[in-house]
């Protein structure tokens, strides 16, 4: 009886363990080079947007009452993913660095292959786990942040992002209209500004300096400068920028995803700096299945900022009766939000039904979009 039971707990978390095929992927593109080097984009971003036309949605959830110990092979799967992307990652600059088969290119291919696959595996891992109460989970989400030279992400979605989404001061939430090249650059700016500023003042309050070794920015730094040592050890000046090329993708995948999300999406003003709590309705959820194995049920992201502290196989799915619903999933959404034109025309007259099914006495939204605690008419 139990090892059945164990068997249908493995089988039933499966799916989400797609992912680790991508491991060997990114090994065949270092060994063979050619044209496999550019697999891990294609199969990440082209085969699972065609995966999911072809598997279609998943509507139906999990009992969140699952008590943990059903959750074992769910949470296995994101913590063993660090130390296989540490080794692949570090392992890779070493062998590409010290082997003369692949041409500048192919490993320019490679590594910016490696940031696809860091950032929306690895960046998502870590945000699964930076959201539970285990230390050791914790310290495995900075792990991976910290090897795309982003630990920052960490205090900026704990402290600000879940706090202020919706708002004018939350840097994450893509403004109605605001084209992805627009939002990029300004988010790089200040969720960094604003996450240091969040742990200032978390300091502050208990009376001590942002220089108090309770500052995690501390960990932050070191843990980021030990893996830009590592890389330089491993492979030179060439480790570092194939490290950089890699840190440099993944961060963007990252705020491909954050813009998605979010895009358009407020929360209503209440006055004298108050916002109403956040609801399913404050962000763009996606029920598209395979998309979802992939990204471990990211794309269920109303429910994840309704309800912080779930385990992502817990994220209930949400209809249209309760949640603005993305026409695809993430695999195709941002994609088309590298193209503004295209984003816009699909995705604007969404918000615009948004906003006249759950704001439909709100008649002027351009306070909206200032970074000051807006007054609208009509509300």
């Amino acid at each position: 009886m139990i090892r059945a039971e164990t068997l249908s707990r493995w089988q039933s978390a499966l799916p989400f363990w797609i992912s680790f095929l991508l491991i060997p992927v990114a090994w065949l593109g270092a060994v063979q080079g050619g044209w496999t080097v550019i697999l891990l984009p294609l199969i990440t971003w082209y085969l699972f947007a065609a995966l999911d036309g072809v598997v279609g949605l998943n509507l139906e959830n999990a009992d969140p009452e699952t008590p943990p110990e059903d959750l074992v092979w769910y949470r296995l799967l994101t913590s063993l993913w660090v130390p296989l992307q540490f080794v692949t990652l570090f392992g890779m600059i070493w062998y590409v660095t010290h082997t003369g088969h692949l041409s500048v290119l192919e490993k320019l291919v490679l590594f910016f292959g490696m940031g696809v696959i860091t950032g929306t595996i690895g960046i998502n891992y870590s945000h699964e786990l930076m959201h539970q109460k285990n230390r050791l989970e914790r310290l495995l989400g900075d792990l991976l942040l910290a090897m795309v030279l982003y630990s920052h992400f960490r205090s900026e979605h704990l402290l600000v992002h879940h706090r202020y989404v919706g708002t004018p001061r939350d840097a994450v939430t893509a403004r109605f209209n605001e084209g992805f090249h627009r939002f990029y650059p300004r988010v790089l700016r200040q969720s960094l500004i604003s996450s240091f500023r969040a742990e200032r003042d978390r300091l502050a309050r208990k009376d001590r300096p942002w220089t108090d070794s309770a500052n995690p920015f501390w960990r932050y730094w070191a843990l980021q400068a030990a893996m830009l040592g590592l890389a330089g050890l491993l492979g030179g000046w060439a480790g570092i920028g194939l490290f950089l090329i890699q840190a440099g993708t993944a961060v963007w995948q990252l705020e491909l995803v954050n813009y998605v999300e979010h895009y358009g999406l407020t929360r209503k003003y209440l006055g004298e700096g108050k916002y109403e709590h956040v609801l399913p309705q404050h962000s763009w959820n996606a029920a598209q299945k395979a998309s979802n194995w992939l990204l471990i049920n990211l794309q269920r992201h109303s429910d994840h900022h309704y309800k912080p502290d779930r385990r992502f196989p817990l994220l209930q799915n949400y209809t249209s009766a309760d949640a603005p619903q993305l026409p695809y999933g993430y695999p195709v959404m941002t994609v088309a939000a590298m193209i503004p034109p295209l984003w816009r025309r699909v995705m604007n007259p969404r918000v615009r039904q948004w906003r006249a099914m759950y704001y439909p006495e709100i008649t002027d939204w351009t306070p909206y979009a200032r970074a000051t605690n807006p007054m609208p008419k009509g509300s």
